[in-house]
Formats: C-alpha cells, structure tokens, sequence
C-alpha cells in the first residue's frame, strides 16, 4: 500500500484560514515528484470540510478529505455529534479516531473508540485509530501492554476482508505537541509490537492488506527521514501541518524515500 501523510489541523483554523492553507499546500505539491506513491490526507475542522472539499476535488494525484471525529450512531438525539452519513455527504474519506486529546479531554474511552471504528468501517470510512502510552505508563514499562489493550479493544471482534482499510496511529501522548518525538528505534518497537497483535487477530495476510502503521507525535521535516527509514507507513502531522512549506517538506522527504 501507498504511504500516507495525514494533516490534523485540530481546532485552530477557521474557513477562511483553512482554504488558504490548502490552496498553498496544493500550490506547493504541483512541484513535488512521485506524489503518486503517496495518499495525502487533510482533516480540517467540521465547519471547514466542505469548503476544503471544493478546493481538492479536481486535484491530480487525489488529496483526500478527513474527518477529526465520527459518531457511532447514523441519527439521534446526540447533541454536537457528527453523523457518519453526513460525512460521506460530505466526501469525507477518512476519520481520526480516538485520539489522546480526545480521550483525555472527551473521556473517550475504548469501547468508544470500538463503535466509532464499526461505525466508519460499515460506511467505507477509513479509521484513523489513534493509540499510544502516557509519560507515566512509559515510565511503568506498560508501553506494549497498553498498545496491545488499546488494539484488541478497538477492533476484537471484526470480521474483515480485503477491502476494508484501516490506519494504525501511534501516537505516544507524552510527544503529541511536545517538541518531543520518540526515538527511531522505540518507534520500531512499538510498530513490531502493534503489527504482532495485529496478525494475532487477524493473520498476516489480512494485516498486509488491510493495514498501515503510522506515526504522530512532534514530526517535523527535520526528524521526519529518520522514522521514514524504519520503514513506517507514514505521519499523522499536527503542528508541522500548520505551516504550509513546513508540511510540504515534510510530504517531499516521504516522497523521495518511499
């Protein structure tokens, strides 16, 4: 499968912010070779998605549109929340979920994050499931027991074929936003130990098919190659996407070592 390359703009940029942003970055990607080797994602706040969309839709190689968030249920009484069929009214093709900020914040837990990935899976959304250790509980040595737990509880259960796409984010908390980024051999680890109860549950073939490996947490253009290198599938970009030569260096370096 192609490499992947995820922005999550969070809630920083209103509509006007957003499509200026991403008229630069799809300014910049028009002088960036093999961007056919690689899916470009951008997750803009709720308000800013359809706009987004009118900006990418004609874009050659495709960009794809991302959601920061999805509701496990189609229709209800559930106020504030985003339904699954007014993504995909929307173009939206994939949706981050689970994310630490989320979990933190939201008290989002994984029998949540459970039903969101059903959810997205049943609606040809692809998951962005986001899982990772706390600073405490890598100081614990839990960090593979807590990849391991976070895994089984968002997909045990889940009878998949070929066509179903899904993104493994790993996202230690302690460097999301910290300038801080995980070492490329700790990266290495932890992608071994996720793809290993990956196979447990689903068996090598379906993993290899199904399945991309990514990383989140204090990636910039400057670190960026070194994690490349360790053969990871790709970037969930927060900060460094908000900046548009930035995220484009970024995109540029995965490109030359795909």
């Amino acid at each position: 499968m192609k490499k992947i390359v995820i922005a999550n703009w969070k809630m920083n940029l209103g509509i006007k912010e957003s499509q200026d942003l991403t008229k630069k970055i799809l300014s910049g990607l028009k002088k960036i070779e093999n961007l056919e080797n690689i899916e470009i994602v951008i997750s803009p706040s709720f308000v800013a998605l359809p706009f987004i969309k009118e900006i990418i839709k004609n874009f050659s190689p495709p960009v794809y549109l991302g959601a920061q968030n999805i509701f496990w249920e189609e229709k209800g009484s559930y106020t504030g929340e985003i339904s699954p069929l007014f993504l995909k009214e929307l173009g939206v093709n994939f949706a981050i979920i689970g994310h630490s900020e989320r979990r933190i914040n939201l008290k989002e837990d994984d029998e949540m994050v459970h039903k969101k990935v059903r959810i997205a899976l049943h609606h040809q959304i692809v998951p962005i499931i986001c899982i990772g250790e706390t600073f405490e509980e890598r100081e614990e040595n839990q960090t593979d027991l807590i990849l391991i737990k976070q895994i089984s509880f968002a997909l045990e259960g889940f009878r998949l074929t070929e066509e179903n796409k899904i993104v493994i984010a790993y996202e230690p908390v302690w460097a999301i936003g910290s300038g801080q980024a995980v070492e490329p051999q700790q990266l290495q680890h932890a992608k071994f130990i996720i793809k290993q109860r990956l196979v447990d549950l689903f068996g090598f073939d379906l993993v290899d098919k199904c399945f991309r490996i990514i990383y989140g947490g204090s990636v910039d253009s400057k670190n960026v190659k070194r994690f490349v290198e360790k053969k990871i599938d790709g970037f969930l970009i927060g900060g460094s996407s908000l900046n548009a030569e930035e995220f484009l260096k970024i995109i540029e370096i995965v490109s030359k070592n795909f």
